[in-house]
Order: C-alpha cells, then structure tokens, then sequence
C-alpha cells in the first residue's frame, strides 16, 4: 500500500469534527437500563476531544456540545466548514436479541456489506425525519462526476482509517468481533473528507450498555481511537 502525497498545512495542527451521534429530541437507541444512545455518545464525544486536543497535534471539533438535535447533513456543513481533515461519528447500536455486542467501524458505501449494516443505515438515516422535511437539503443525486470522483478517493482513505482504527480496538471487549463493515449512511457522504461511523457496543446488551455507561472504558476506548487518528493521520494527512 503505498502513502498518496498530501500537501502541507499552514495550520499547526490537524482538525477532527468528532459527531456525536442524535440529541435533543432524537435520543436514539434506548438500553436495558433505560440509557438514551445521546447521552453516550455526547459523554464518548467530549473525552474523545480532550484526549485528541491533549495530543498537541489536534484541534478537535465537537459536532454538539450539548443535548441538541443536528440534521445529518448540518452535521456535514459543519465539519466542511472547519475544513476538517477527519470526520468521526460516535454511535451506540440496538438490536432485538440482548446477545448481540460488540464495535463495529462502517464507512460509505453505495452497497451494503450484510443485511443488518443495510438495516442499521436505514434507521440512523431516519433520524432526519424527526426534524421535519429540508427544504434547503442539496440533491445528492445532482452532483456531477468530479465530485463523484472526490467521493470515490475520499471513501477509499476512510477504508484507511477503519483499518488503524480496528487495528487499536481489537483487545477491547467485543473489539474483534465485527470489524469493518459498508452501508449508505447518510452523515458519511463528505465528498472531501475521510469519514468513519464507530458503533461503540449495542445498548440493547446489558455488557455493553454497563461498559458504555463507565466513564473508564470510554477513556480506554477513545485512548485506542486516539492512536488510531494520530497513526492514520500521520501516514494519510496533510502534513503539519
């Protein structure tokens, strides 16, 4: 695999747009326990950036910092506007049977890998409709063929960074389990920036939900995701 060349930034650090998944009245997924998916990933999202900003390297930007509901394509409008080089999306998953666990790391893809991906990016893709229809929405089938082909290199280096993301996680519980998997999520469809979607364990299993609530694991984790950027960045970014 060989290193694309990257043109070197006038900024002395990286940008990372950090997502956290849902808010305001979206609260998405629900646990056991009675745990609402946007109070994790907001609690996921603030310790990941302190981690990233403690690095020296990064200049995180958190999506929310609040309980507030974001239409997806805000959420990219946002991350373009800070010209961010990496765009990350924290989720926390639900599935009928309590056994399923475990992280998963999607990127976008026009083809889902399995059923249940497919059935998963139809639901977070829903989380628009709460908000009522976008009238000022852009059509994402207008778009023309150079920014396809931005697209199609974009989707390729997110391929890189779920690759060194799944190479740090897979000692966390559940880590090595479901790998990286494609699906038309919507949040994902930057043209211009690599761009992941960490399912960080399935609220709807009692392990998972009891490790997403303790503000340890999450600093475990996002410590892993952490390396992850940094590796990535360092191989694929512009250099600083």
């Amino acid at each position: 695999m060989t290193t694309p060349s990257v043109p070197k930034r006038k900024n002395r650090r990286w940008v990372v747009f950090i997502d956290a998944g849902h808010g305001g009245k979206d609260p998405g997924a629900i646990g056991k326990s009675g745990t609402e998916e946007k109070t994790i990933t907001l609690a996921a999202a603030r310790d990941l950036a302190q981690q990233l900003a403690a690095t020296g390297k990064i200049q995180p930007i958190l999506a929310r910092r609040d309980d507030r509901y974001l239409r997806l394509r805000e959420r990219i409008r946002l991350a373009r506007r800070q010209r961010a080089d990496v765009f990350i999306s924290l989720h926390a998953d639900s599935a009928q049977s309590g056994k399923a666990r475990g992280i998963s790391v999607f990127t976008l893809s026009d083809t889902a890998s399995d059923k249940e991906a497919a059935a998963l990016a139809r639901k977070e893709n829903k989380a628009d409709l709460i908000g009522g229809p976008d009238l000022g929405a852009e059509d994402p089938d207008a778009a023309g063929e150079l920014l396809r082909m931005f697209q199609r290199e974009s989707m390729n280096q997110s391929s890189y960074l779920a690759a060194a993301i799944l190479k740090q996680i897979r000692d966390m519980p559940g880590g090595d389990r479901r790998g990286h998997r494609f699906a038309g999520f919507a949040v994902l469809k930057a043209p211009d920036m690599p761009s992941v979607l960490i399912e960080m364990g399935f609220l709807s299993n009692r392990d998972d939900e009891k490790n997403l609530r303790d503000s340890d694991y999450l600093r475990k984790l996002n410590s892993r995701l952490t390396k992850a950027i940094i590796n990535y960045l360092n191989g694929y970014g512009p250099k600083l």
